[in-house]
């Protein structure tokens, strides 16, 4: 208690001596005696900036999420009712939750089961899959795979995902060709609809979207007007469901 009234005693020092200066500018040795005191207080108060440090990153978090629910508004169309993305669950679900996934992502694939969960225990929601391969080489090939997969037989894609994204190791064009010749789909196919059909312009929509909505990362979810960066886990997931059932929104 005693550390935070010294926290706003400070604050309130400077605060006063930046509204007086334009009127009474500081003489060099006032400048250099509120320095020193400055300077002595953090010494003396090392926890002071700890405090400062904990409130730039609350006000950082706090104007992203602001930036990704303004994206989300505006790209609306785009996130929920893109015809290039699959979508798990109820078709007609109450709720819609978009997922944001590499294949390579290794918080990606410890947050399937988040999935499988929210699935099974609500058969109200619908989630939406959407690729955001940002891992190098091997993921673009990969999800080039993936892709090839939602053309040729999408109603197989749900478990293709599963399969790729639940596998050990390094997901690459072979792994996934091979995830797919399990689900009997040939090799030649996906490579025929690969040369057919590159994916190139989905990827660079897929970025732009993220980049719109601040997403830096994978995993990140959107639910109701709000973006949740990283495997939040499932209790979270269920919890904004519920909220955008009960008020529309994501917090009420």
């Amino acid at each position: 208690m005693l550390a935070r009234s010294k926290t706003l005693a400070l604050g309130s020092m400077l605060m006063t001596a930046l509204w007086l200066t334009p009127a009474l500018a500081l003489e060099e040795d006032e400048k250099k005696e509120m320095g020193q005191f400055i300077r002595e207080y953090l010494l003396e108060n090392p926890e002071v900036m700890l405090e400062v440090q904990a409130a730039l990153e609350a006000k950082q978090h706090s104007q992203r999420l602001e930036q990704a629910g303004q994206a989300v508004a505006a790209n609306h169309d785009a996130i929920f009712n893109s015809q290039d993305d699959v979508a798990l669950g109820n078709p007609d679900g109450d709720v819609t939750v978009v997922e944001f996934f590499d294949y390579n992502c290794g918080y990606c694939k410890r947050a399937l089961a988040d999935m499988e969960k929210v699935l099974a225990t609500d058969p109200k929601v619908r989630f939406i899959l959407k690729e955001l391969p940002i891992l190098g080489p091997d993921s673009l090939d990969a999800h080039r795979v993936s892709n090839a997969v939602r053309l040729i037989a999408p109603e197989k894609y749900g478990d293709f995902h599963r399969a790729l994204l639940g596998s050990t190791g390094t997901a690459t064009e072979e792994s996934a060709i091979e995830v797919a010749a399990t689900l009997g789909i040939s090799e030649a196919d996906i490579r025929k609809s690969m040369a057919e059909n590159p994916n190139d312009q989905l990827v660079r929509d897929a970025y732009t979207l993220a980049t719109n909505l601040g997403v830096t990362g994978t995993p990140t979810y959107i639910v109701g007007n709000e973006a949740l960066f990283g495997a939040v886990g499932d209790d979270a997931l269920q919890e904004k469901i519920a909220n955008v059932r009960a008020c529309g929104k994501s917090t009420c």
